[in-house]
């Protein structure tokens, strides 16, 4: 596992729509996840007339996290005796295959600017100096796990976001750390294919609050449903 950087107090969130998660019914939610997979598809395919806003922005040096499940542990085969005096192989068991995170890093990426009204608002605190997502937290991602679990969505988008103070590369790596920590938590605690995820971190390079940089509201995660 990696180690986690040190960093501000954060509060992260989506993209501002016109209701917060949650206040939004599950099947409300599923629908802005929809409209965000069709909003997309048509930009990638060129049909801007059905975009609803949504833009696409290339963006280089980018590292994106993806899950993916590690080898299983080869057998051991130790010898043991039968009454007989006979030895014979005894097989252990495998242990089984776990979820391991790889990092391409310096990435080429298609990002996706997503307007007001196709995004969904949600607030997840990290504790200071850390980029864990405390127990308290998890509760607030329950109902966008049983909607991930349920949709006919192959694959979610975790961005993570920071304000301007810091370093380019110090808000890089922060935001990336804790998006995976959201994606760690759709796959170990709500049982999300890890295949379905990747997480992104982008830094300061999309102020959500361009007036005033360092502003809590730029320190965020957002969702996007892209296929």
């Amino acid at each position: 596992m990696r180690k986690m950087l040190a960093g501000l107090a954060v509060c992260a969130a989506l993209v501002p729509a016109a209701g917060s998660a949650q206040d939004l019914s599950e099947q409300e939610l599923l629908e802005l996840f929809l409209a965000q997979r069709d909003a997309y598809k048509a930009a990638v395919e060129g049909k801007t007339s059905l975009t609803r806003g949504l833009t696409l922005v290339t963006a280089e040096d980018v590292e994106i996290a993806t899950e993916v499940a590690a080898e299983p542990a080869t057998p051991t085969t130790p010898t043991t005796s039968t009454p007989e005096g006979t030895e014979v192989a005894a097989v252990e068991p495998a242990e089984p295959p776990r979820a391991d995170t790889v990092v391409s890093e310096n990435a080429t990426a298609t990002l996706v600017k997503m307007p007001a009204d196709l995004g969904v608002n949600i607030r997840i605190e990290f504790a200071f100096d850390s980029a864990a997502l405390d127990d308290a937290q998890k509760p607030k991602l329950q109902k966008l796990c049983n909607v991930m679990r349920a949709a006919d969505i192959q694959l979610f988008r975790i961005i993570g976001h920071t304000d301007a103070s810091g370093s380019d590369d110090y808000n890089e790596r922060l935001s990336r750390l804790r998006a995976e920590e959201v994606q760690r938590y759709f796959v170990g605690d709500c049982g999300i294919d890890p295949g379905r995820l990747e997480a992104v971190g982008l830094g300061e390079r999309f102020l959500l609050e361009e007036s005033d940089p360092d502003s809590d509201q730029n320190r965020r995660v957002e969702f996007q449903a892209l296929s």
